[in-house]
């Protein structure tokens, strides 16, 4: 029978982490946003309404890195050392990498995936109104791939 961490008495609970060591911990995650090539070329020329897409999703994927642990119930409170976001475009969508550093006793997995859902939710909602058709819907838009590309702990 599998084991669950997280649920004792069939209570949903934080995983105790106070008896093991700090440890070096590194995270990278990515996922890409689907859009219209007009919006590409908006973003890229710095053309769009609302502002600066790209710096306002590398703030906003920062902000949310800082504060998963208020978003996902058993995500422990981290001091985080280090997050870098990144953007690269593609044929059709724009990738999304961030990359979350830290010292202490649990990864930072949750982190650099919250970091990366919410830096593309804040290029879409930048973007939403040169994203729909006549009807209101998005159909190009769409975020996809979300995932950990790579983990490390300790040296």
């Amino acid at each position: 029978m599998v084991e669950f961490t997280h649920i004792q008495d069939d209570k949903a609970q934080m995983v105790d982490i106070s008896g093991k060591g700090d440890v070096t911990r590194e995270a990278v995650a990515a996922g890409k946003i689907y859009l219209r090539p007009e919006t590409l070329a908006a973003i890229r020329e710095g053309k769009v309404v609302k502002g600066n897409v790209l710096s306002t999703a590398r703030v906003a994927a920062t902000m949310a890195v800082k504060n998963t642990s208020n978003l996902i119930p058993m995500c422990h409170p981290i001091p985080i050392s280090s997050v870098t976001v990144d953007f690269s475009e593609d044929d059709g969508f724009i990738e999304s990498k961030v990359v979350v550093k830290m010292t202490g006793k649990t990864g930072v997995e949750m982190e650099a995936l919250t970091g990366v859902s919410v830096a593309l939710l804040t290029v879409w909602d930048m973007v939403k109104s040169a994203e729909k058709d006549k009807d209101g819907q998005y159909p190009v838009t769409r975020i996809t791939d979300i995932r950990v590309v790579e983990k490390k702990k300790g040296k």
